[in-house]
């Protein structure tokens, strides 16, 4: 391991320690002293996914994650919620054992991970993944999330408004003020 400093090509490991998917280790460079941190990574077999246009192109887990990002943005989900999300993805397409997966496989996945995390999420997701065509399909699909999910909180406002609600809303809001 080269120095980040000096360039030095040698250096002592001061401390290793397990994290979530690989080793974290203190270093120590031989030469100028100077003390710096790696992290090590079991690298996985080759895994390539299948595109719907029959092209073959090999996981990107930075891909993965910039997507579920785009849709998590703006979202009460931290970065190390999102990451996890990423782990338990990319494990279950490791485990599924091929050398190969359809991209469609990998979207549910997203998907139904998605969905028990952020309902918010879930739908700006599944609008690029499923390519609704209109609104009404848009509309359907929230419909189905909202009829198979608890109500939300009773400070949350609802997806869509309501009159008596947004009359509710209103006049809370003025009690507040």
């Amino acid at each position: 391991m080269n120095c980040p400093f000096c360039g030095y090509f040698d250096s002592k490991v001061i401390d290793s320690r397990d994290v979530n998917d690989g080793i974290r280790r203190r270093r120590q460079c031989l030469h100028c002293d100077a003390r710096f941190t790696t992290y090590e990574r079991m690298e996985r077999a080759s895994l390539f996914v299948l595109k719907k246009d029959g092209r073959r192109e090999e996981f990107d887990r930075e891909k993965l994650l910039t997507g579920i990002r785009k849709a998590c943005d703006k979202r009460p989900l931290t970065s190390d919620a999102i990451d996890k999300l990423v782990d338990e993805i990319e494990s279950e397409l490791y485990q599924l054992g091929g050398p190969e997966v359809p991209s469609t496989k990998i979207g549910d996945l997203v998907m139904l991970k998605l969905k028990t995390t952020d309902h918010i999420a879930y739908i700006r997701f599944a609008s690029v993944y499923r390519e609704f065509e209109d609104i009404t399909s848009l509309k359907e699909e929230v419909d189905n999330l909202a009829d198979r999910t608890p109500s939300p909180p009773a400070d949350q406002l609802p997806l869509f408004r309501q009159d008596d609600s947004l009359s509710k809303i209103k006049s809370q809001r003025r009690q507040r003020r």
